[in-house]
């Protein structure tokens, strides 16, 4: 896995939420923009889990707990998608500790319930991991 590589994969999530966006606007449920999102994900043949569980070890313990992030690409990116007026701290560190807890060093925030999703609606997030990368 390369920066190059995530920056590419992260130009096509984004090339997909705009087309989603583009067809249907804003204003719909998130869980709307997600069964869009998983057809063009699909059209597109780029590979991902969709609803993963996100697997929780507190001191050895594996716990049984209901955290899942929307879609994990090519096992590689996480990405949370939201239809909000704001996207809050809360959502932020949500998409940060599914990174941590995955291991993985990215992570794209996508809000649909805005204008112009390449302007305002998308986001990158990263971590230390990221920065262990060429």
């Amino acid at each position: 896995m390369t920066k190059s590589y995530l920056t590419d994969l992260i130009y096509k999530v984004n090339g997909t939420a705009i087309e989603v966006h583009k067809t249907l606007g804003p204003g719909l449920l998130e869980s709307v923009y997600h069964k869009c999102m998983v057809h063009e994900l699909i059209l597109r043949k780029i590979n991902f889990n969709t609803e993963l569980l996100i697997p929780v070890n507190y001191k050895g313990l594996n716990l049984v707990v209901d955290l899942r992030c929307d879609l994990l690409v090519e096992n590689a990116l996480i990405v949370e998608f939201k239809s909000v007026d704001t996207v809050l701290p809360i959502h932020i560190a949500q998409l940060m500790t599914y990174m941590k807890l995955l291991k993985l060093p990215i992570g794209l925030m996508i809000n649909f319930n805005c204008s112009h999703i390449f302007k305002e609606g998308q986001k990158t997030y990263v971590n230390e991991l990221y920065e262990e990368l060429y």
